[in-house]
């Protein structure tokens, strides 16, 4: 099994919206993947609570495939694809790491 863990920090203000604004539309987006990618065999997206460091991320997405065969059709699957269009649009940061679990 593959581990594919990345995480976000957003931008105070982008796309005319807020970061919060934009933290809820991210999490509805990212949680809409969640059917649509057959390779994924467990999902989760996760924010920053609010008591935590303001420094930290706000976001992060933590995938399980099988293989990194399955982790590439994630990537490349159109509604992934489409998700990374605006989160780029709207990030400050970004982190990964794909670990074998």
């Amino acid at each position: 099994m593959i581990r594919h863990i990345v995480m976000f920090s957003l931008l105070d203000e982008a796309e005319g919206k807020t970061k919060a604004e934009n933290l809820t539309e991210a999490v509805k987006r990212a949680e809409a993947l969640r059917t649509k990618v057959p390779s994924l065999r467990k999902y989760s997206v996760v924010t920053n609570s609010p008591e935590a460091d303001a420094t930290n991320y706000d976001i992060a997405l933590v995938c399980d495939f099988d293989d990194m065969e399955g982790l590439s059709e994630y990537q490349n699957h159109p509604d992934h694809k489409e998700f990374g269009k605006f989160i780029c649009a709207v990030r400050k940061n970004r982190a990964c790491i794909d670990f074998e679990i």
